[in-house]
C-alpha cells in the first residue's frame, strides 16, 4: 500500500510563494512523481510531473510559475510555486505512477489558499 507524507500547504497573499513536499512510500519502483490539484466545483486536472529521468511535464497554465523536484532515492517531490494567483487556490494532491504496472496513486491533499 502507497503511503504519502504532505507537507507545505498554507495561506498567502496573491504574488508570493509556497514549496509543497511529498514523501511516497510503499512502492520500491516509481516511473513519475507529481502533483495534480482540484479548486472546489472543478476536476482534479494535472499541474507537474517529472518521471524517473527527470522529464518534466507542466500544466500550461502555470506559465512558468512552478518548478517541480525529484529525488529518486529518496521518493520525494517538491513542488516550488511562485508567483501564485487567487486562482491556484485548490487541494494539491501528491502523484505517483509505479514503474511496471504503471497503477497511479494519490495522496490526501493539502490546502492552499491564496488570496487577492
Amino acid at each position: 500500500q502507497v503511503q504519502f507524507a504532505e507537507s507545505g500547504g498554507g495561506s498567502v497573499q496573491s504574488g508570493g510563494s509556497l514549496r509543497l513536499s511529498c514523501t511516497a512510500s510503499g512502492l520500491r519502483n516509481i516511473y513519475a512523481m507529481g502533483w495534480y490539484r482540484q479548486a472546489p466545483g472543478k476536476q482534479r486536472e494535472m499541474v507537474a510531473t517529472i518521471n524517473d529521468v527527470g522529464v518534466t511535464e507542466y500544466a500550461p497554465f502555470l506559465e512558468g510559475r512552478f518548478t517541480v523536484f525529484r529525488d529518486g532515492v529518496k521518493h520525494t517531490v517538491d513542488l516550488q510555486m511562485n508567483r501564485l494567483k487567487p486562482e491556484d487556490t485548490a487541494v494539491y494532491f501528491c502523484y505517483v505512477k509505479a514503474s511496471f504496472t504503471r497503477r497511479q496513486y494519490w495522496g490526501q491533499g493539502t490546502q492552499v489558499t491564496v488570496s487577492s
